[in-house]
C-alpha cells in the first residue's frame, strides 16, 4: 500500500504524520488491494473554531472511498475521516457478497 500525507498551508510535524500513518495502516485489515491511500491536511482560512481539515482517499481497483472532515484538531478529524471510511469499506464488502 502506498500512501501520501500532504500538508497545505503548514508543515506537518513528524509525530502528525505517524498518527496518521498508525491510523491508516488500518485500512489494510479490512480490505485487500489497497492501491494508495492519499491523505490532505489543511489549515482552512479565515481562522474559525473547527479550522483544521482532514481529507482521506482510499482507493481500490474500479473503487475509491473518500472522507473530508474539519474539527479543532488534526487528530479529530483524522479519527472521524477514518471511522467514515471504515463504514464505507464495510457497506461495500456487504455489497459485493450479495452478489
Amino acid at each position: 500500500m502506498k500512501s501520501r500525507i500532504q500538508a497545505i498551508n503548514f508543515d506537518a510535524t513528524e509525530e502528525l504524520e505517524a498518527y496518521v500513518e498508525k491510523k491508516i495502516s488500518k485500512f489494510e485489515k479490512l480490505i485487500d488491494g489497497i492501491l494508495n491511500v492519499e491523505v490532505y491536511l489543511k489549515l482552512v482560512k479565515p481562522k474559525i473554531s473547527a479550522d483544521k481539515e482532514a481529507g482521506i482517499k482510499v482507493s481500490i481497483p474500479n473503487v475509491d472511498f473518500f472522507s473530508s472532515k474539519a474539527c479543532e484538531t488534526f487528530e479529530e478529524a483524522i479519527d472521524l475521516c477514518v471511522d467514515a471510511i471504515e463504514k464505507q469499506i464495510k457497506k461495500h464488502k456487504e455489497k459485493i457478497s450479495k452478489k
